[in-house]
């Protein structure tokens, strides 16, 4: 618990302005964009710089103050609310982009920056940085590096952890390091760089980042196909990728997903379809054109009743907002919806999704499905009311269900959300307990004292989804 004292030294550090305490702001900041999870911090502290960072928490590691960094608070897994009060670290005010260096095609920020306006900065270069998630108009580069998010290309480019050069961090005892930097070879010592992508906050602070940027692509085409049967839609997945055809967007709608969105958007989406794929190439014009091409003859042969082509980027562009949206859109039925994450093989997600759907009515719940086709990432999505206790309890049910099936078929329990507060009584489902206790060993040679961001992957390990009040 923060005293009066303690105030008083965190003020002197970052600045009246700086240090937030009244009962409004902390309402504001003890939960994020996970349901059911919501927790009081004592203060919310921004600090203005690195140094600044690295003075906070030396300071709170000497008093044993948890920590709580966080971006725009738009993660999926509980993993910037602060369950164990202490202070939540904003980091508003490292919002620059440092440097775009077109020699060694590489850009360098601060965690603040907003992800959109960096992906726009680069661009404006003719420079790409791929990683798209779908809260990139809010959220920022910090966030997605802790969390390791993917988005839309992810099948073609990778997730956000292949991108991350270097990084500036503030270990829990306030030192500060760097690791990696400009090289397209550095083997020298542990790969840090990769250890803190993903962490989740749980190791150290991030205060600068170098991004790997590649050149834009040249043009980009986009095609909507559609099935009334979700074997072929799946089947048609791994026919593309079987061709040795890498598209950059490779993504799957389920019915009742689709009919919500299209309520939400408005754009023409076939609502009577089954299922559909929402598939982009992009590069080389030629080569775009060929693999289109292809595309549009697998997704015939293997029964799509339908496939189109976006006629101009304004109308590729709402498909792709529309599918960005699903969430948004779901949002709007119930009072609750848990959107879920969870990865199987390619050749796995007509299994998944049928396994999904027979769990969601044996449970007797409303759970909508859509996702990442081209990487397997699939994201049941639960319709509920928090309020509703017998229906939660199932909820919970048919979600350990599916993590158990999802690991069965060769998967993982999360794909890009993360583990944070909300996974982390099914981490052992994927690592086992003697790879959740070599994480363990990991974090305690990190933080011994366990004030970065704690109760997020190994704290309260049987516990499921609940309110915690500070």
């Amino acid at each position: 618990m923060l005293t009066k004292n303690g105030l008083e030294v965190l003020t002197a550090i970052v600045g009246k302005e700086n240090v937030e305490t009244s009962q409004a702001s902390k309402l504001v900041y003890s939960f994020d964009a996970t349901p059911q999870f919501q927790s009081l911090p004592d203060a919310i502290v921004s600090p203005r710089s690195a140094s600044e960072v690295g003075q906070v928490v030396k300071w709170c590691s000497e008093q044993e103050i948890p920590i709580v960094p966080r971006g725009s608070g738009t993660n999926l897994s509980a993993g910037t609310t602060p369950l164990q009060g202490g202070i939540v670290l904003l980091m508003k005010h490292l919002d620059n982009i440092l440097e775009i260096d077109e020699e060694n095609l590489t850009v360098t920020t601060q965690p603040g920056v907003n992800t959109l306006e960096l992906m726009e900065a680069v661009e404006a270069k003719g420079l790409f940085y791929p990683p798209d998630p779908s809260s990139m108009k809010i959220s920022q580069i910090g966030g997605n590096i802790n969390e390791n998010s993917g988005g839309l290309r992810g099948l073609k480019y990778g997730v956000t952890r292949d991108y991350v050069m270097g990084l500036e961090v503030v270990l829990p005892n306030g030192e500060t390091i760097r690791t990696g930097g400009k090289l397209a070879k550095d083997v020298a010592g542990y790969d840090l760089t990769r250890l803190f992508v993903g962490s989740e906050g749980t190791l150290g602070i991030i205060t600068e980042v170098t991004l790997k940027l590649i050149p834009l692509p040249e043009t980009k085409k986009t095609v909507l196909a559609l099935y009334e049967d979700m074997d072929a839609a799946a089947r048609t997945v791994s026919k593309i990728i079987a061709s040795k055809i890498i598209p950059a967007t490779l993504e799957f709608l389920d019915q009742p997903t689709i009919k919500v969105v299209e309520d939400f958007s408005n754009i023409g989406l076939p609502t009577h379809a089954k299922a559909v794929l929402l598939i982009e190439q992009d590069g080389d014009a030629a080569v775009v054109d060929k693999d289109i091409a292809r595309i549009v003859s697998i997704c015939e042969d293997n029964q799509a009743i339908e496939v189109s082509m976006a006629a101009s980027e304004t109308e590729a562009e709402a498909l792709r907002s529309a599918r960005r949206s699903a969430l948004s859109a779901l949002a709007r039925l119930k009072p609750t919806t848990i959107l879920e994450d969870a990865t199987v093989p390619r050749s796995e997600i007509a299994n998944m999704v049928e396994a999904i759907n027979r769990i969601a009515e044996k449970h007797q719940v409303e759970i909508c499905t859509f996702g990442h086709a081209g990487d397997g990432n699939l994201h049941p999505t639960c319709l509920t009311d928090a309020r509703d206790k017998e229906e939660m309890k199932r909820v919970e049910q048919a979600f350990e269900e599916i993590f158990t099936t999802a690991v069965a078929l060769g998967g993982t329990i999360t794909g890009e959300h993360g583990v944070g507060a909300m996974k982390a009584p099914y981490l052992h489902l994927k690592l086992g307990e003697a790879g959740v206790e070599a994480m363990r060993s990991i974090k305690q040679a990190f933080d011994p004292k366990n004030i970065m961001n704690p109760g997020k992957m190994f704290a309260n390990e049987n516990r499921k989804r609940v309110v915690v009040k500070q």
